[in-house]
C-alpha cells in the first residue's frame, strides 16, 4: 500500500492502476485500498497550502486518485452490493474546497449499498445542499470539508436545514481530514465518518433512526 501511496505522490496515474491491479490479485480488498488513500491526498494538499509543492503536483496526484477510484470502483460495487435499502443521500464538499474526490469515493460506494445519491459537487455554498435535499426529497446529506477554515460551513449546512423548517426529517453526516468526532457533537450534526466505509455504515444506521422517529410520531 505504500507504493501505492508513493505512486499517488509521484502523479504516476498509469503505475499507480497496473500497482492497484497487482493488489487485488494479491488479495487486497478495494475498500481497504480506497480508504487508505484520501489521507495521503489530503497530506498533498496541505503541502501546497503550506507553499511546499506546485499547484501542478496537486493537480497530478488527483488525476492519480481518479484513476485508481475508475479502477476500484466496479470490485467495491461487487465487495458491497446490497440493494436491500432505499433512499436518497446529497453528497458535497463545501464552499471554499475545491477537492471533491473523498466524496466521489463515497458516492460510488453509497451507490453499491442501494442508496441513490446526489453528488452537487465541491465549493458548494450551505443553501445548495438544501435545496438539493429538499428538490430530491433526500433523507441524508454528507457534508465534507477538507480545511480547518472551511469546516464551519458545516455547522452553516445544519442551521440552513433548520431555517428550512426540515432539520427533523434530514439526518447529517459529516467529515473531511481535518473533521473530528468531537467537531461532529459541537455543530449538531448525526454522525462522524472517518472515511467512506464508515460513511455508509453510518447512513445505513441513521436510515433505521429516521424510520424509526418517523414510526413513533
Amino acid at each position: 500500500m505504500e507504493k501505492l501511496a508513493k505512486l499517488l505522490r509521484l502523479g504516476k496515474a498509469e503505475e499507480a492502476e497496473k500497482e492497484v491491479k497487482s493488489l487485488l490479485e494479491k488479495g487486497a480488498k478495494p475498500t481497504t485500498i480506497i480508504n487508505y488513500l484520501p489521507k495521503e491526498l489530503q497530506k498533498i494538499g496541505e503541502e501546497y497550502e503550506r507553499g511546499e509543492i506546485f499547484l501542478t503536483d496537486l493537480i497530478a496526484a488527483g488525476h492519480v486518485m481518479d484513476t485508481i477510484t475508475r479502477e476500484l470502483t466496479p470490485h467495491i460495487e461487487k465487495e458491497t452490493e446490497d440493494t436491500t435499502l432505499k433512499a436518497t443521500v446529497v453528497l458535497g464538499t463545501v464552499e471554499g474546497d475545491i477537492h471533491d474526490i473523498g466524496i466521489r469515493i463515497i458516492e460510488a460506494m453509497l451507490r453499491a449499498a442501494g442508496f441513490k445519491v446526489v453528488n452537487i459537487g465541491k465549493d458548494k455554498p450551505p443553501k445548495e445542499f438544501v435545496k438539493a435535499a429538499l428538490e430530491h426529497k433526500a433523507q441524508i446529506i454528507g457534508v465534507s470539508a477538507l480545511l480547518t477554515t472551511t469546516m464551519p460551513k458545516q455547522k452553516e449546512v445544519i442551521e440552513e436545514l433548520k431555517k428550512a423548517g426540515i432539520r427533523s426529517k434530514v439526518k447529517v453526516i459529516v467529515g473531511g481530514a481535518p473533521v473530528t468526532e468531537q467537531w461532529a457533537k459541537q455543530i449538531g450534526a448525526d454522525a462522524y465518518a472517518e472515511n467512506a466505509t464508515q460513511a455508509v455504515q453510518k447512513a445505513k444506521q441513521l436510515l433505521k433512526q429516521l424510520q424509526q422517529e418517523q414510526n413513533s410520531t
